[in-house]
């Protein structure tokens, strides 16, 4: 039960991402969020759009697990897509920013051991 939410937080973090990354990324939010002048915010716009389209995709995965059921026979999907936003939490927090491994990584491998554990 606790994988569920979990599992539905994340997929809902990374329904947010996308709403920052596609559609509000030259605005005061994305830009605080990011950390971002606008002069790089106009510069990269077409970047972060398609950064946001895979994190829609994690989302979609994450959303796909809940609706055949967590726990039960979601948790392969489930697994695979948690592994999918945990690399990219773990790569993203090497090279872009360490906030990512505590915004990303970190929620997805607690959900990853409940998904795995029947929490």
């Amino acid at each position: 039960m606790i994988g569920f939410w979990l599992v539905a937080a994340i997929a809902a973090l990374h329904v947010w991402i996308l709403v920052l990354e596609m559609f509000l990324w030259e605005g005061p939010i994305a830009r605080r969020a990011f950390g971002t002048s606008e002069v790089f915010a106009a510069n990269t716009k077409v970047m972060a759009a398609n950064q946001g389209l895979y994190n829609g995709f994690l989302a979609a995965g994450l959303v796909w697990a809940l609706i055949l059921g967590l726990p039960g026979e979601g948790w392969q999907e489930a697994v695979f897509f948690l592994t999918c936003v945990l690399v990219a939490g773990i790569y993203g927090g090497q090279t872009a920013s360490r906030r990512i491994l505590y915004v990303q990584a970190l929620p997805a491998a607690l959900a990853l051991v409940a998904v795995l554990t029947g929490f």
